[in-house]
């Protein structure tokens, strides 16, 4: 591939830092709930999709030319993102772009890995002529400044920075750990250490100096041994080379929802006036394209207890330590405890739900019971959008169901 410099400089404006947001991987882990969609586009904290949160920092920082990068299932992410409205990010100049794999002049290609899924798009980079390119992961669920990780890059002169969280000691063999001086200069990255030197983790949020990037993407794409990848192969070649790399600290919440338990822990950890992550915060407000909704109905004879309950959503029995996404119907005498529920869902009268994630558009029948108490089971039970469970039907607590469940 041959890099132009933004078509020869010929457009006068020019973007000081773009965005490439990774939104194509398959989301395996999540097993039903990625049976149709994108694992970005997977509801969260009952109003929102986890791509809410880096399309919400990246306004909020000022940066408003992205590039996501979708592969797996677009269709449901792609009308979701549409024009970028509910994000401001509907630029004549800039603004968000979807970014599909596509067919070039010699061949076409999927994306081999997060390295090469850059590099097919240093075209789309390009057009904007930016000093720095921004790479951002559309699984994780953190509020974040990025133009403070970018000052602090170009104070340091870096080639490039990687945002980094401290880990407990005992976790740490599940990151990319990066070791470093005093003043935060990256001497050795280690992908999943058995033995940690640091608890400083990559969250998977880099900031290049777009000369740099553009030279070790196209080293990398002539590399046949090389797996494409940042982690893997572009930063330990910088490191190698003796490239400038440093390791910003971010202190905020930061999690990683790319499992059933994580996603599920992620929700719970929205419950409470004293929640990590603060929805309620006017100067920090997570966007989000949502449907419109009549208000919620909540029964006389109801009860809520810790609970997220969004728009739309009809509550006649009881709600306990869960999240509720729109149009959702809670009917009387029906239980939904511990769990997770995602839009359009009805639970019938007399169901109980314990313990679960709920996809879209679900029915949960007469008294049914879907799970157990979180008390009596260490496994999460997942039901799969557009899935009917029958009157009296049982499904037992772990089960990942993504077909209809016979009653009695």
């Amino acid at each position: 591939m041959y890099f132009c410099t933004c078509e020869k400089n010929v457009m006068l404006n020019k973007k000081e830092c773009v965005a490439m947001l990774l939104a194509g991987g398959q989301g395996s882990r999540l097993h039903v709930l990625t049976n149709r969609l994108a694992k970005p586009a997977v509801s969260f904290g009952a109003k929102y999709r986890i791509i809410d949160f880096p399309l919400s920092n990246c306004i909020h920082s000022n940066i408003d030319t992205v590039g996501v990068l979708t592969q797996y299932q677009p269709l449901i992410l792609n009308d979701y993102i549409g024009n970028g409205q509910p994000w401001d990010l509907d630029r004549v100049f800039g603004g968000v772009h979807i970014l599909s794999p596509y067919q070039g002049k010699d061949k076409t290609d999927w994306y081999r890995g997060t390295a090469n899924a850059i590099y097919q798009n240093v075209n789309f980079i390009q057009r904007y002529n930016p000093e720095y390119v921004l790479i951002l992961s559309g699984d994780h669920i953190y509020k974040m400044d990025y133009s403070k990780m970018l000052r602090f890059h170009k104070e340091n002169k870096a080639d490039c920075t990687i945002a980094v969280i401290n880990v407990p000691m005992n976790e740490a063999s599940r990151f990319g750990i990066m070791n470093t001086n005093d003043n935060m200069k990256i001497l050795e990255f280690e992908e999943k250490p058995k033995v940690p030197k640091s608890t400083k983790a990559s969250m998977g949020v880099y900031i290049f100096s777009a000369e740099a990037l553009y030279k070790y993407l196209e080293e990398d794409e002539q590399d046949i041994t090389s797996e494409n990848d940042f982690g893997k192969n572009i930063i330990p070649k910088m490191l190698k080379n003796g490239l400038n790399l440093y390791a910003y600290t971010f202190e905020g919440y930061w999690r990683d929802v790319g499992t059933i338990t994580s996603l599920w822990e992620a929700n719970m950890d929205l419950l409470g006036v004293n929640s990590e992550v603060n929805l309620q915060d006017p100067n920090w407000r997570i966007l989000s394209r949502n449907d419109a909704f009549p208000p919620q109905f909540i029964g006389e004879n109801s009860t809520i207890v810790n609970s997220l309950v969004t728009e739309g959503c009809l509550v006649e029995g009881t709600v306990v330590n869960s999240l509720l996404s729109c149009n959702v119907k809670v009917a009387k005498g029906a239980v939904v405890k511990d769990s997770v529920i995602f839009e359009n869902t009805i639970i019938e009268s007399g169901a109980i739900v314990n313990y679960s994630i709920i996809d879209q558009d679900v029915i949960i029948g007469k008294k049914s019971i879907v799970g157990a108490p979180k008390e009596e089971t260490n496994k999460i039970t997942v039901i799969g959008s557009y899935v009917e469970v029958e009157a009296k039907a049982k499904v037992l607590p772990g089960a990942i169901v993504d077909s209809t469940i016979k009653g009695e």
